[in-house]
Order: C-alpha cells, then sequence, then structure tokens
C-alpha cells in the first residue's frame, strides 16, 4: 500500500488527487508543519529536505511533487493519466509538467517566501512583488495555450481532451494563487480549465481527504 506524507493543501495535494483517479489502496499520513514535524528525525530520514510530500511504495521512498506524480502515472497506466511514451502527446505533458513544476511553483515559491532571497524587509517586499509579477506572466501563458487548445476545439485540459497529471498539478499551483491580486480563476479559459478538473470525483474526494473547502482556487 503507498503511503502519502502530506499537509493539507502542500504540494502533495496533486499526488493525492492521482491516487484518487487510479484508485488503489493507500494511507495518508499527516506532517504537522505546524509543529514543525517536516523537520523532525522522524521524517528527515525519509525526506532529508524536509518538504511535503513524500511518497512510500513498498522500499521505493520519493520525494518531489512531480517525481511522484510520474511514478504513479508510469506505475498505473491503466489510469491513462499520462500519454503512452513516445507520442508527441507523451512529450506535450512532459513540456506541462516540467513547466509547472521548475518555472511555476519556483517562482510560487519566492513569491511567498521572498525573504529567502533578501538581507531585509523592503528587499523581501520588492522579491516578493516582481515574483507576483512574473506568476502573472507564467499564468498568462498557460491561458493563451488553453485559448489556442479551445480555438481549435480541444478542451479543457493542458493536452485537449485528454486529462492528465499536468492537470492535476496546475489545479493544485493554481489553487496557490487564490488570494493573489491577479488569481489564475480570473482568466477565462484557465477557470474553465480549473472548474473542468474541480469537477472530477477524483479531485472532490482528494479535498475532502484534505479537508480542504470551498472556494478550492
Amino acid at each position: 500500500m503507498y503511503q502519502l506524507y502530506y499537509y493539507p493543501g502542500n504540494a502533495n495535494l496533486a499526488p493525492h488527487m492521482l491516487l484518487e483517479e487510479i484508485g488503489v489502496p493507500y494511507e495518508l499520513i499527516l506532517v504537522d508543519r505546524d509543529k514543525n514535524a517536516q523537520r523532525s528525525p522522524q521524517y528527515l530520514k525519509l525526506n532529508p529536505n524536509g518538504r511535503i510530500p513524500t511518497l512510500v511504495d513498498g522500499d521505493l521512498v520519493l520525494f518531489e511533487a512531480a517525481a511522484i506524480c510520474l511514478h504513479l502515472a508510469d506505475r498505473h497506466p491503466e489510469a491513462a493519466l499520462a500519454p503512452a511514451l513516445g507520442t508527441p502527446a507523451r512529450a506535450e505533458f512532459y513540456k506541462w509538467l516540467i513547466y509547472l513544476t521548475n518555472t511555476l511553483q519556483a517562482e510560487l515559491l519566492i513569491y511567498f517566501y521572498p525573504e529567502r532571497l533578501a538581507i531585509d524587509a523592503n528587499a523581501a517586499a520588492a522579491v516578493k512583488l516582481r515574483a507576483q509579477e512574473r506568476v502573472a506572466d507564467m499564468l498568462d501563458l498557460i491561458e493563451q495555450a488553453l485559448a489556442q487548445r479551445a480555438a481549435a476545439g480541444q478542451v479543457p485540459y493542458l493536452l485537449g481532451s485528454q486529462y492528465s497529471a499536468a492537470d492535476a498539478y496546475l489545479l493544485m499551483l493554481c489553487r496557490w494563487t487564490r488570494m493573489m491580486p491577479h488569481p489564475a480563476r480570473s482568466r477565462t479559459h484557465l477557470n474553465r480549465s480549473l472548474q473542468a478538473i474541480a469537477a472530477r470525483p477524483a479531485v472532490a474526494r482528494a479535498f475532502a481527504g484534505e479537508a480542504i473547502e470551498p472556494p478550492y482556487f
């Protein structure tokens, strides 16, 4: 049985949604950030980064949410959470998942933790503002891609009509923007995609499992 170490609404949410889509038994194990449990000796043995999530699959221990998503998609091809290997659609899938984790997620972390890159409060405020602008640009790029899909009659997901692990990741990150001045939901095509993803029963179960209440994004 899989074990997913989580904290409500953290980067575990995308893997959690995928576990629900796959429909296999798994155990959710809370890592209480309010008590700094991600820095406990027990957790650091699993994930020396002290970050959430971690997935345990037998003897395999994985950290990094995108890696966990890829592992789940590959372990359960019957769930069709990623296109077939070697296809153009698979390349598109890689493109979007890596864009989300390496570009958008990285910038969101700067937005939420600007003090990591600043020497004082004024510098942190400037870093946060610039990150906010860059996140908006990144969301606009995704909006444009979804608009092109819509124009071609291919809706509502990043890959067109096929739902994938990249869409779960997109919803997770867009949820993090919900309190920003120009959140993801304010964009027409992106909001439509988020609504479609959130309407999936597996996604609703993941939100319920983490006791996350609306508004989701």
